[in-house]
């Protein structure tokens, strides 16, 4: 079982894939969920693949999502240093010093620009990933041959086993989690199922969640369950929070008004604070406004209509 697991997050987290910009990996899903009756790609919600009986009433969803954490380009500068922002929620002590894979006209790497603490004055805080650069160790002119604005950039670490069955690596977040559903879909496909399943990978979860929700209106699934990954347990964390697996019942918005009302009152029940932008983490919880603002679930019934618009026929399936 864990072979085969293993092989499965090893091949897909050796593709990059940062928010919105994942044609590489979403290769290698297609590839391994081959064993599907239908297989096809979605560029705002994914990959799909489903099996068992297409026609049944009872819709089964499997979602984990394939987008990672990553870098754009924002500038280069005069002495070939680049600029960059962040793609999702990459945290800003892990650039400095690390080797960065940027996906130009071809994949070059370079590295975390850090002060040396010998020259430091003092101030000792690490800047916003914004206020960062990457050396890729070339002047202006050689950089921008292989790289230009708007080129995503990812921190690379290939992944490793450590003792027993752990792993470490780069876009573990979440395809270890793509990689488990795809291994649930492969055991389930074998007993011939007498309902529809359909295996997601979903994109945009890290600056958003964009892919999961118009996935879940345009599959429409009676039940979903989606898997994503938690805080290890180590020194000075507190342990419950930490490696606790919480259900997500976001994908059921698009299964119907009974659905999103239990899900909202379970919400509730919950007390999590929530972020102070559109999107955002506690406890290993994701949080999302348009959970709670009027507004926001107005713009969710606008994206309900647009895809009714574009479908006609009101088949909304990919």
């Amino acid at each position: 079982m864990f072979e085969e697991i293993e092989r499965l997050t090893r091949a897909l987290c050796a593709e990059h894939g940062t928010s919105g910009c994942e044609d590489d990996v979403f290769k290698v899903a297609k590839k391994e969920l081959g064993f599907c009756k239908e297989v096809c790609e979605n560029e705002l919600g994914g990959v799909v693949g489903i099996f068992g009986d297409l026609s049944s009433k009872r819709r089964i969803l499997l979602d984990a999502h394939i987008d990672q954490i990553g870098m754009i380009v924002t500038d280069i500068d005069e002495n070939g240093f680049l600029h960059v922002t962040n793609v999702g929620g990459v945290d800003r002590r892990t650039l400095p010093g690390s080797p960065v894979a940027v996906f130009g006209t071809e994949t070059v790497t370079g590295i975390g620009c850090t002060l040396p603490p010998h020259l430091a004055k003092g101030d000792d805080k690490i800047k916003p990933v914004a206020e960062q650069c990457i050396d890729l160790g070339l002047p202006k002119e050689e950089v921008e041959k292989l790289v230009a604005v708007g080129d995503r950039a990812a921190l690379t670490r290939p992944l490793k086993k450590l003792m027993g069955n752990r792993i470490t690596g780069t876009a573990l977040d979440d395809r270890a989690g793509c990689a488990c559903v795809i291994r649930a879909a492969q055991l389930a496909n074998e007993q011939n199922p007498d309902c529809c399943v359909m295996v997601l990978c979903s994109t945009k979860e890290e600056v958003g969640g964009q892919g999961a929700q118009v996935s879940a209106y345009a599959l429409e699934p009676t039940e979903a369950i989606a898997v994503d990954v938690s805080f290890a347990k180590q020194p000075d964390a507190e342990s419950m929070l930490t490696a606790r697996q919480r259900a997500d019942d976001r994908l059921l918005r698009g299964a119907g008004q009974k659905n999103q009302q239990k899900a909202c009152r379970a919400r509730k029940a919950r007390k999590y604070p929530v972020s102070a932008g559109s999107y955002g983490r506690q406890n290993g919880y994701e949080l999302r406004r348009d959970q709670y603002h009027p507004r926001r679930r107005a713009h969710g019934a606008h994206l309900r209509a647009a895809a009714q618009h574009a479908h006609p026929g009101g088949d909304l399936r990919f």
